[in-house]
Parts: structure tokens; sequence; C-alpha cells
């Protein structure tokens, strides 16, 4: 395993649309090496092509659990409600900005195994999970916001 270096703005990989994965086994020393560079990087989720490789995966680590969530071709089947969040991206190091996710989503996806998996999540796990797909879509947070002025900066660099 090894860690990545992660892809900051303006990296042009950041606004590719990611492909999906048709070789599930074909991804796996990506995957673990997603897993270690999330888990060397101070951030909650780590999207495929923040390390470099346009391909539908994501892994996310919520603070407090053990297991790291990893998800292959995942897509949002359906959100509901809004909230203001407080968001950072590792691809953006060092800012934040107080943007609008959802209250709730449900995801499909396949897990490394390539077992399908449906996710119902709130909270942080909700705003991670909307986060790393938009990345998967060349989307970044920051699109979210009016003016660059909105741009919080932050002591730390982190997500």
């Amino acid at each position: 395993m090894a860690v990545l270096r992660i892809r900051t703005n303006p990296d042009p990989v950041l606004r590719k649309k990611a492909k999906r994965v048709t070789d599930i086994e074909s991804v796996q020393r990506l995957i673990d090496d997603m897993v270690e560079t999330l888990t060397a990087a101070p951030g909650v989720g780590l999207a495929a092509n923040q390390v470099g490789a346009p391909l539908r995966i994501i892994v996310i680590r919520i603070p407090e659990e053990e297991d790291v969530i990893t998800l292959i071709n995942p897509e949002i089947v359906e959100k509901t409600g809004e909230r203001c969040v407080m968001e950072g991206c590792l691809s953006i190091p060092g800012y934040q900005a107080e943007i609008t996710r959802s209250e709730s989503v449900k995801v499909r996806g396949r897990d490394r195994h390539g077992k399908l998996v449906r996710k119902k999540a709130t909270e942080l796990l909700a705003q991670a999970l909307e986060h790393e797909i938009d990345h998967l879509n060349g989307i970044l947070y920051i699109d979210y916001i009016q003016d660059k002025d909105e741009l919080l900066r932050t002591d730390e660099e982190t997500e």
C-alpha cells in the first residue's frame, strides 16, 4: 500500500467526470492506497480522481467509527431536506465555506467485493457521500458558493 498524492485545485483531473469501474478486481490496490491516503490525510472522504485516478470509487471514514466505507460506482438515488453545513476539501486545503447539503441521502453502489450495497445516511455521512459523489462528477464544493469571498481561511489544511 502507498500514500498517494492528493491533487489540488485547479488540477484538471478534479473537473473530469470519472469513469465507471467494470473490473472490480483490477482496482483493489487503488482502493487500499486510497484508504491509506485517507488515513494519512486529516479528512473524512476521498474520491479516486482526487488521487489522479478518474474512476468512480470513493472511500469514507467517519470519525469515531472503525470501518471505512468503500463504494464503487456510487450513485445518489434519493435526497431529502436541506441544511447548511461548513465544508472543506483535501483538494482545496486551508479553506472552508458554508454550503447547502441534503438532510438525508440514499445511495447505491458496490462494495470492494462487488456486492450491491444500499445506504441511507444522515448528518456527516450524508454530507460526505454527497461531497465525494460530486467529486466523481467533476464538481467541487466551491461550485455551490456565489462569491469566492465566502471562502473562509482555516488554520489547518484539512477537510
